[in-house]
């Protein structure tokens, strides 16, 4: 269990942690993976194709539920696009189109097909269109209230996902994708990456449809960064909160589309890092990412 404590412009100052639990054995596998790019490179590839394939279901829920409010071709085209990027995310990841420039090619394609996501993201803007354009994304600092929103539910996500690493006793500072940084906990963005749409970007747009956050929530910085006031952070983690205890509360589940079982939607990140941790440890073939249906 992590808390972690913000100060006033939501940036991470401490967290603090009960036991934490660690296999030595595990976490040497991990860094033996770490250090062979062949093997890095297989689980990059197998979360890297969690994280398109879910853009791809955000995008589509939205067809689906709302086609008369959107431009829908626009969305159906970018669709299409992220779809035939599997194939080159699987492209990218093999030995002989990569070689050369390690693993820059797979991001590379990853980063594209990210890039084509964002092009329609106004799109799954449904309410409040004007108070919060999207023109794309940026961050450090976020320059607008979609990106601001964008930025510290990443940040909390990766929170819970590196608790999830922690509970099963792996490392969430040495990733595949991520490489190393000071400080940055790579591995918890790596498995993260697959959650983003769905977790991350889903909530976000929730709180702007729904009108719970609005412009009067904003500030901006001398330095143009647009952050969320005081009422607005309250608002944002009572929500996220909310959120997660009304699924609980309901007992909400979902079948898991790799194990076939149902298990609680907070328990997705665990239930990802445990099987993470099965395949580093040999008992799984390939790391089966998390394919939302």
């Amino acid at each position: 269990m992590e808390a972690w404590i913000e100060i006033p412009n939501g940036k991470f100052l401490a967290r603090t942690v009960g036991k934490e639990y660690g296999n030595v054995l595990l976490r040497k596998e991990q860094y033996r993976i770490y250090d062979n790019l062949d093997k890095s490179n297989l689980y990059a590839r197998n979360m890297i194709l969690g994280k398109v394939y879910n853009c791809r279901w955000s995008i589509e829920r939205t067809l689906r539920d709302h086609e008369y409010r959107i431009d829908a071709e626009r969305l159906k085209k970018i669709s299409l696009v992220l779809k035939e990027g599997y194939e080159r995310i699987y492209v990218a990841s093999h030995a002989e189109a990569w070689i050369e420039t390690d693993m820059d090619k797979l991001r590379g394609v990853e980063g594209k097909l990210a890039e084509q996501y964002f092009s329609v993201f106004d799109e799954l803007i449904l309410n409040q269109k004007d108070e919060f354009k999207f023109e794309g994304r940026n961050r450090r600092p976020p320059l607008d209230k979609v990106n601001a929103l964008l930025s510290l539910a990443y940040t909390v996500l990766a929170g819970e996902c590196s608790n999830a690493l922690n509970s099963v006793g792996l490392d969430p500072y040495v990733g595949f994708i991520h490489r190393d940084r000071p400080a940055r906990r790579s591995l918890a963005l790596d498995l993260m990456e697959e959650f983003r749409a769905i977790l991350a970007d889903r909530f976000v747009l929730t709180l702007i449809n729904t009108k719970a956050i609005k412009k009067e929530h904003f500030q901006t910085q001398k330095d143009n960064a647009v952050l969320l006031t005081e009422q607005g952070r309250k608002i944002f983690f009572n929500a996220w909160q909310k959120h997660k205890k009304e699924k609980k509360k309901r007992k909400e589940k979902i079948i898991h589309p790799y194990l076939k079982e149902k298990i609680e939607w907070g328990l997705v990140p665990y239930v990802q890092a445990l099987l993470l941790t099965r395949t580093i440890r040999g008992d799984l073939e390939e790391y089966p990412p998390f394919f939302w249906k």
